[in-house]
């Protein structure tokens, strides 16, 4: 797959979460303008190979902010980030005309938690080809899934945006799929998917997988990196090529460890 000038072809590898928002669940995942390159900075020299950020939270009862806002807290750290390093720039939004002005301002790739299909024509899937930029199509809903239609509705739905992605013209080798962890599932059809995230090879493209300090593993936020790790190891079995995470130097150890114990097997 490539991001930006980037080939990343095989291997575990991970993106770097980087909120510039005031109420993503995360604190410590928040970024303010005065941090934000330092944190950049950080998270590169601990191992991170992409860099993701956001303007608007997405956690379960966020309100939602416009396009405007989200464009406003995204503007300037997208030039300073392209400006300071060079490593792929991924933006997290579903807005199609937030995703133009980001790729316009020299973004890599856009993550779509609602895999192209927020809006009805297609725009946000064009404006990505126009670009010849990546994409992560994740799967969502608006409703949770009945437990015996869990995996159809999956394939279903990430079936549609391979579609729609491929009717725009986006290179094959710039789109990767994410199961959508904790996006219309309850707590155990989570857990399923990420056993058994490896069905979603079928489609041929690559994966991503996001569970860093999810609400599937419980208890307090701050509590919920070992739970993460252990996801972590279990995308390396499964050939997940990137983890989407807050802490990277322990997931880059993890996936270090987890791939030479599979060399030893």
């Amino acid at each position: 797959m490539k991001i930006g000038n980037k080939i990343f072809d095989g291997g575990t590898h991970v993106m770097a979460i980087i909120n510039l928002t005031p109420d993503s669940f995360y604190e410590q995942s928040r970024a303010t303008q005065a941090d934000l390159l330092k944190r950049v900075e950080k998270a590169i020299a601990d191992g991170a190979e992409v860099i993701d950020i956001g303007g608007q939270s997405t956690r379960p009862g966020h309100i939602p902010v416009d396009e405007e806002q989200e464009w406003k807290r995204l503007s300037q750290p997208i030039k300073a980030i392209k400006n300071n390093f060079d490593i792929p720039l991924s933006v997290d939004t579903y807005y199609p005309q937030v995703a133009n002005k980001a790729l316009e301002y020299g973004a890599d790739m856009i993550n779509d938690i609602w895999g192209l299909q927020y809006d009805s024509d297609g725009e946000m899937a064009r404006i990505i080809a126009k670009y010849n930029a990546a994409v992560c199509i994740m799967q969502n809903q608006n409703a949770i899934s009945i437990d015996s239609r869990l995996w159809e509705d999956i394939y279903n739905f990430l079936q549609r945006s391979i579609n729609i992605a491929d009717k725009a013209g986006i290179d094959k080798d710039k789109i990767i799929l994410d199961g959508g962890i904790g996006f219309g599932k309850n707590k155990e059809q989570n857990h399923t998917v990420v056993n058994n995230y490896g069905n979603l090879h079928k489609f041929g493209y690559p994966l991503l997988l996001g569970t860093s300090r999810k609400s599937m593993f419980g208890g307090e936020v701050k509590d919920r990196l070992n739970p993460t790790l252990e996801t972590t190891r279990k995308a390396v079995r499964q050939n997940v090529l990137f983890v989407r995470v807050h802490d990277v130097k322990e997931n880059c150890e993890a996936i270090r460890q987890e791939s030479l114990a599979m060399e030893k097997i």
